[in-house]
């Protein structure tokens, strides 16, 4: 069975978003150029809707980014599986997520190792848990949502 799902992410400006959490995760950036193209071509959309970005034309207010093991719309650019996409809205975070991604460090790297490469990244570092069930760090992103690192 082929699971095929999106979570949506409120944000200031989904195009930063994308361009973090595909830099987090290893995921890609999902390239609607050709979709946008054609809906420019017939004025669905306008320009100041779908400016550059990344070197393509992109929704202004919508980005999406996808795992690369799984299937896309070679048209559209959107995924066809595991999925994160941003979307903008007029007002900022105020309180604690009540969903959250928790990132599990890569083979042979440690905890902190990744909390280092994701502040590079612009995420910041909120505090260390430790419970005897594990631990983790758990960290915002640049537009402040939460998230662990394990």
């Amino acid at each position: 069975m082929t699971l095929h799902w999106k979570l949506v992410i409120d944000a200031e400006e989904p195009r930063g978003q994308a361009d973090f959490w595909a830099a987090a995760l290893g995921y890609e950036l999902e390239d609607h150029s050709a979709l946008i193209g054609q809906l420019l071509a017939g004025g669905a959309v306008t320009p100041e809707e779908a400016p550059e970005w990344n070197g393509r034309p992109a929704f202004r207010d919508y980005a999406a980014v996808r795992h690369p093991d799984d299937p896309f719309d070679a048209f559209t650019g959107m995924g066809e599986g595991r999925r994160l996409l941003f979307q903008r809205v007029p007002e900022k975070k105020t309180v604690k997520n009540r969903l959250h991604l928790d990132v599990h460090t890569a083979e042979g790297r440690d905890r902190d190792e990744e909390v280092a490469r994701l502040e590079a990244l612009g995420a910041r570092e909120l505090y260390r848990i430790k419970e005897p069930i594990g631990e983790w760090v758990t960290m915002a992103d640049p537009e402040g949502n939460e998230f662990c690192v394990e």
